[in-house]
């Protein structure tokens, strides 16, 4: 085995391949740091290229964008509390917190060193774990399948917000956002509405960018000023360090979770994330800073998602199922170069496996080192006003969310959900479990479906359910036995304040609003509901009926403790607005008037720059994102009554 392992690191250390592995964590890099592109588009920006290239060599670059892609994106999540993936919401929660506070470069700091940890442990399971994780994999069933993802979305939907009523009720949203479109096991097309763009669903990129991207340079383009408004150092390195050394066995534990969650296909990060996270609040003795800016969120969650795209690959390679998105691209390159994964794949071509891990482990540790080089530089934008920030964010969540169908009804959802996103804020509606949910909602309803149709209903009582299903029953019942002890004492919050708690003044109406309209959604879709097949009604029924009664519990309380709104000035609708009609002038004139408008307004307006500057600027900003549209190869809007782009 020795030989093959030597020989694979010398095969890697090539010229050629070493610069496709830095090629490719380059390209990995810059899309992990732009919200909602992330992994999957940048190793399908790669695909086309590395045919061209040797086999060893398209890979290892492949490898090198998945491998650096959840190091990168905890950038974005921590300077603009955009998560870059769905997976990095806890890092955009506790690490926005902390740059809030001026302490970007910590929060930058522990995150980097915990998913370059994730990773190299994800890399050295691949290295241990193949050959005995086939059968440790197949003892796993779709009712098992079914409850990991359900603990998942129960962390996701009780360890955020001070609330569970809407924690639970976010994450029923959520899950019925994900079951918009085809349903997997009938001929049905559910809640399309006559919509042709719904048919196919929403994208992943779109509900991530809209919830929390938009919602957030929403707030931020308001508010004026920069992220933080205590100037930013990273000349105190040691105390990043330290965090991460006094953290150590917490990232570790994370990571395990995290390689747990990789093995499980179509699961994957966004479930094992908010495991950790949840581990990681459950293990600390004071936790009221969760959702304040407290690092052992980052470190834990940093440690989970890195490892998990790793160890996405253990499933991939085995049985041929990839473990995520960007592992089935990956797929589909081994099967384009002539490789077809199985349990014998690690006799067969050894020296493949160990490039593999050679290749992740590298990327791991050089992409860390890189984020470490250039975090100087981004630790100072936290102090540049948002609005020059916001012009290239903004137009960037636009392309990215254009990609997924090249119509306008991408821009459309874009900022409805934005508003959604927006609305939830400031309602105290947890927006994480409601991104868990979307992302869970198609897994979920095939292990669901699986289940019934093999083993009834008789599945629940499996020893495997029972004892994953135990995660999420002994501490509710924690939960209440500590409630009906504490009774009359004060709660203490545990909560995204970061992210999803603003000034209580500010969310009556639109906590009453937003009630309202999740209340009549849910009850014409569960009208709807009645005309689907018997096997299309599962999910959605899963979403809906618990999530009915919990939206009008909250429409309830929203309208007994309204009060009037006060004298304070609120800007964020105004803002919104602007979006929305950028949005609407995108669909009637095309992409360049309204494009150019809408960075004048954020630069002169909200960013107060100076002309000859802010033109300079926003010329560069417009070439860059005409350019993106070039290299995504695809075209800008067109208008309906100009026929301009």
């Amino acid at each position: 085995m020795l030989e093959h392992v030597f020989s694979a690191l010398d095969a890697l250390l090539d010229p050629i391949r070493l610069l496709a592995l830095f090629a490719g964590m380059f390209v990995g890099m810059v899309f992990g740091m732009l919200p909602g592109l992330g992994g999957v588009a940048a190793v399908s920006i790669l695909l086309p290229f590395i045919y061209y290239l040797d086999d060893f060599s398209g890979l290892a670059m492949l490898l090198g964008a998945v491998s650096v892609v959840y190091t990168s994106d905890t950038i974005t999540s921590v300077l603009l509390g955009a998560p870059g993936s769905p997976a990095s919401a806890p890092t955009a929660i506790e690490g926005h917190a902390l740059a809030k506070q001026g302490q970007a470069a910590r929060a930058l700091g522990v995150g980097f060193l915990s998913s370059m940890v994730g990773g190299l442990m994800g890399a050295l399971i691949l290295l241990v774990a193949i050959p005995v994780a086939g059968p440790i994999v197949l003892m796993l069933g779709t009712p098992e399948l079914f409850m990991f993802a359900l603990v998942g979305l129960f962390f996701a939907s009780s360890m955020i917000g001070k609330d569970l009523a809407k924690g639970v009720a976010s994450a029923c949203l959520g899950l019925f956002l994900g079951v918009v479109g085809p349903a997997s096991a009938a001929a049905d097309f559910r809640f399309t509405f006559g919509q042709v763009y719904l048919l196919d669903g929403f994208s992943l990129t779109i509900v991530a960018l809209g919830l929390f991207g938009v919602a957030e340079a929403i707030s931020m383009l308001a508010a004026g000023g920069g992220i933080s408004h205590i100037p930013i150092t990273v000349s105190n390195w040691g105390e990043g360090f330290r965090d991460f050394w006094k953290n150590r066995w917490l990232v570790l534990r994370a990571s395990l979770i995290g390689v747990f969650g990789g093995f499980v296909p179509a699961v994957g990060a966004s479930a094992s994330t908010w495991v950790a996270y949840g581990h990681a609040i459950r293990s600390t003795k004071d936790k009221s800073k969760f959702g304040k800016g407290e690092i052992r969120g980052i470190a834990a969650s940093e440690g989970a998602n890195n490892a998990t795209v790793i160890s996405d690959l253990v499933p991939t390679l085995l049985f041929s199922v990839p473990g995520g998105p960007a592992a089935a691209i990956f797929l589909g390159a081994l099967f384009s170069f002539g490789y077809y994964p199985g349990p014998r794949m690690i006799t067969q071509n050894p020296d493949l496996m160990f490039l593999i891990v050679w290749s992740v482990a590298l990327s791991s540790v050089v992409g860390a080192a890189l984020c470490f080089a250039i975090t100087p530089m981004l630790a100072r934008l936290t102090r540049i006003p948002f609005g020059i920030i916001a012009a290239p964010l903004i137009l960037i969540m636009v392309v990215g969310a254009y990609q997924a169908t090249s119509t306008m009804g991408d821009i459309f959802m874009l900022f409805a959900l934005g508003t959604l996103g927006w609305m939830m804020k400031h309602a105290q509606w947890p927006r994480a479990p409601a991104l868990v949910g979307f992302v869970l909602a198609g897994p979920m309803e095939q292990y669901f479906w699986l289940a019934n149709q093999l083993h009834g209903w008789s599945w629940l009582l499996r020893p495997g359910v029972l004892i994953i299903g135990s995660f999420v029953l002994i501490p509710m019942l924690l939960n209440l036995y500590r409630w009906w002890r504490s009774r009359g004492a004060r709660h203490v919050d545990v909560a995204a304040e970061a992210l999803d708690l603003p000034d209580p003044e500010d969310h009556k109406t639109v906590s009453m609003i937003l009630a309202a309209a999740v209340s009549v959604a849910f009850a014409y879709a569960i009208y709807e509901m009645t005309t689907f097949n018997a096997s299309s009604r599962l999910m959605p029924s899963l979403a809906l009926l618990p999530g009915l009664p919990l939206a009008l519990w909250l429409l309830f309380r929203a309208i007994r403790d309204y009060a009037p709104s006060t004298d304070r000035e609120f800007k964020e609708p105004a803002v919104l607005l602007v979006l929305i009609g950028y949005g609407v002038a995108l669909w009637a004139i095309g992409f360049t008037i309204p494009t150019v408008a809408l960075i004048l307004w954020m630069l002169f307006v909200r960013a107060g720059m100076r002309p000859v500057p802010g033109i300079i600027y926003g010329t560069v900003v417009f070439g860059i994102v005409r350019l993106l549209f070039d290299v995504l190869r695809g075209d800008a809007p067109v208008g309906a009554f100009t026929g301009l782009s």
